[in-house]
């Protein structure tokens, strides 16, 4: 009985040991926005949404870009870009070139977006609808959502609008 109990705890402990060794630190630092980071607040967008009409399956990708730009006198740090579906990829281009694919939480990986847009800049949002990524049952309307989010939480969100036909 003694021994049984002292393998239990060792096991135990052992076990206690390895979950605190294999425990992802780097998600920890890399949720921390850098020093006089403004909010998500301070970006500007004079347009949020973006109806693409009427448009086929047939025909493929749709793509919009839409413009963000920190107008205010603080350093904003973006930390995720995210979609509502799928079907919608979104890039964030800029100076350095194209970040992304970014996509929807909860369905694969989707990437920090880890950009700081220092005051004055801009950056484009390009986001891409994949008409047939939901087969013959995602004919009609669609409402899908672009969400630009700083580490508090805080986002910025963006709307596309289309009618999908066969």
């Amino acid at each position: 009985m003694k021994n049984s109990l002292i393998i239990g705890i060792i096991v135990v402990l052992g076990l206690a040991v390895l979950m605190l060794l294999g425990r992802d630190t780097t998600q920890n630092q890399a949720t921390t926005a850098p020093a006089l980071s403004g909010p998500i607040g301070s970006l500007e967008a004079p347009e949020k949404f973006y109806d693409f009409g009427t448009i086929s399956m047939k025909d493929g990708l749709v793509e919009h870009v839409f413009k963000v730009s920190n107008t205010s006198g603080q350093d904003v740090f973006v930390k995720k870009l995210t979609t509502s579906c799928m079907c919608t990829n979104a890039f964030i281009e800029g100076a350095g070139g194209e970040k992304g694919p970014f996509g929807m939480e909860g369905m694969g990986y989707v990437p920090p977006a880890d950009e700081l847009i220092k005051a004055g800049e801009s950056r484009d949002i390009k986001v891409v609808y994949d008409p047939n990524a939901h087969g013959p049952a995602g004919v009609g309307r669609i409402d899908r959502f672009i969400y630009l989010a700083d580490a508090l939480g805080r986002a910025l969100k963006f709307e596309i609008k289309a009618v999908v036909t066969p």
